[in-house]
């Protein structure tokens, strides 16, 4: 490991994270314009707590809802797509700790993106 590739894999690494915060920016901005359009003046009473419907729940849900162009899916994707941003550093860290045969960091990275993996999965998001 050089300093050369340290520098290379904190650049890519900086990239995707700025890519990742401005993609999901946008799409929640995408979707939350017509929202408060169509919504923005009503009011609501925060006495009782609703939570999100339940299709508004579920990767799948969220994605039949962003395609049919609901805002609210829309504004779930652009979570979903904040949420996945740290997960795909991990991704992309362990590729380049492969490629550099770094034995301990590919195990740290693995066992990193596998509780993050069963976090995902435990939870029945998915």
């Amino acid at each position: 490991m050089d300093g050369e590739s340290d520098a290379r894999r904190a650049e890519a690494v900086g990239r995707l994270l700025r890519f990742g915060a401005m993609l999901a920016a946008a799409v929640v901005a995408a979707g939350a314009i017509p929202y408060l359009a169509a919504n923005g003046l009503e009011r609501h009473d925060y006495t009782v707590f609703r939570g999100e419907p339940p299709a508004l729940r579920t990767l799948t849900g969220i994605a039949r809802d962003a395609l049919t162009l609901d805002s609210r899916g829309i504004i779930q994707l652009g979570f979903l797509i904040l949420l996945a941003t740290p997960i795909a550093r991990v991704v992309l860290l362990l590729v380049g700790f492969v490629r550099e045969r770094d034995g301990l960091y590919v195990l740290v990275s693995a066992l990193v993106l596998a509780v993050l993996a069963y976090s995902v999965i435990g939870s029945g998001f998915l």
